[in-house]
């Protein structure tokens, strides 16, 4: 905080010099009468002013969390396996934003890096088309991925991110196989490594949601909820709502969701976006362009809204029922690309387990 002072002096004017002389006429006789000098001094008076004005603090764009000095590098995306072979995986704790996908049957993660290493992360797997639309607002992201077929490859290296793929990448990535996993899902490398390869003039990601400050009310639009079950393509997820570490924990199949650390996956925020579905051969396709309902699970609360994006390049805009800005917690947040329909919220208190998954 600066703090600046300035003196003003004020200084009050002399009174006018009046002198008055009476003559009187007479034989060589005369009078003369001098008025006394009448002076009158305003004071010295000194006011002092002090403008204080507030930095405001550093942020990192992705989380809205305070930082020491701004965070520089870009934003790192990587695709992570979900397939049961594959867990538990390193680095979904470590992410800044999480995207889950459906994809054919299963889930894939999109887990976006910025703030925070994850060395080793993985198991790193293949892209997909709906990666392009829903990861370009990240300002040319790094993207780390296994490889796709001849058309999510085309698709990616046209578009705006980075191509880091297992075959582009390679050891300078820190691509290599976990012995202890069998292929194809025991390809790991590391973020460290990953991040030597940006390009010159390679810019950090724009934020992608707006965060409340630390003084900042919960809104009146917002109302309890302890969590939500969401039917994913092949696996079930369960977000719940844990108010002595004020996380979120996840679930899968109704089984605690654990990184290599055997710590449970947890985040300060779940974003559901309830999109269309298309579908590219085998391959859903998540339609992110465009409007769709939206609930918005932060502070164990629940904000029912709309989302809202008119091109890759702007990140999603989420309103609550009155139409405000729904403000996320700092912190990280998670994104569940759900199908129409297929998530159910419910009470703290409720019986969780008799809670059906749609």
């Amino acid at each position: 905080m600066l703090s600046t002072s300035r003196r003003v002096l004020l200084v009050g004017g002399l009174a006018a010099l009046l002198m008055v002389t009476a003559c009187s006429g007479g034989s060589g006789s005369s009078d003369a009468d001098t008025a006394s000098q009448d002076t009158a001094t305003t004071p010295t008076v000194v006011e002092t002013t002090t403008t204080t004005t507030t930095i405001p603090p550093i942020v990192a764009p992705l989380t809205g969390l305070a930082v020491d000095t701004p965070i520089t590098r870009p934003a790192l995306v990587v695709k992570i396996d979900n397939h049961p072979k594959a867990r538990p995986q390193w680095g979904l704790n470590q992410a800044d934003i999480v995207f889950e996908e459906n994809v054919e049957m299963l889930t894939r993660f999109a887990a976006v890096f910025h703030t925070t290493d994850s060395d080793p992360v993985g198991p790193i797997r293949s892209g997909r088309k709906q990666d392009v639309d829903l990861l370009e607002s990240l300002n040319a992201p790094l993207f780390a991925w296994s490889g796709g077929n001849a058309e999510v490859t085309k698709l990616i290296r046209a578009s705006t991110m980075v191509d880091l793929s297992h075959s582009a990448a390679n050891d300078a990535g820190g691509y290599r196989r976990e012995s202890s996993r069998s292929a194809p899902h025991n390809l790991i490398a590391d973020t460290s490594k990953l991040w030597t390869l940006a390009p010159e003039g390679a810019t950090p990601p724009q934020a992608q949601f707006a965060y409340r400050s630390a003084d900042e009310a919960i809104p009146a639009t917002a109302r309890e909820a302890a969590g939500i079950k969401l039917s994913m393509d092949g696996v079930r997820v369960l977000w719940e709502w844990n108010a002595e570490f004020s996380r979120f924990l996840r679930s899968q199949d109704d089984k605690p969701h654990v990184d290599v650390d055997d710590v449970r996956i947890n985040a300060a925020n779940v974003v559901v976006l309830y999109v269309l579905y298309g579908k590219s051969s085998y391959s859903p396709v998540a339609k992110t362009i465009g409007s769709g309902e939206a609930w918005v699970f932060t502070a164990g609360k629940l904000f029912q809204g709309t989302w809202e994006r008119s091109n890759p390049g702007e990140p999603f805009r989420l309103k609550d029922t009155a139409g405000n800005e729904i403000k996320l917690t700092p912190g990280n947040t998670w994104v569940e690309l759900s199908r129409i329909g297929k998530g159910v919220s419910y009470l703290a208190g409720d019986d969780v387990a008799a809670v059906k998954y749609p």
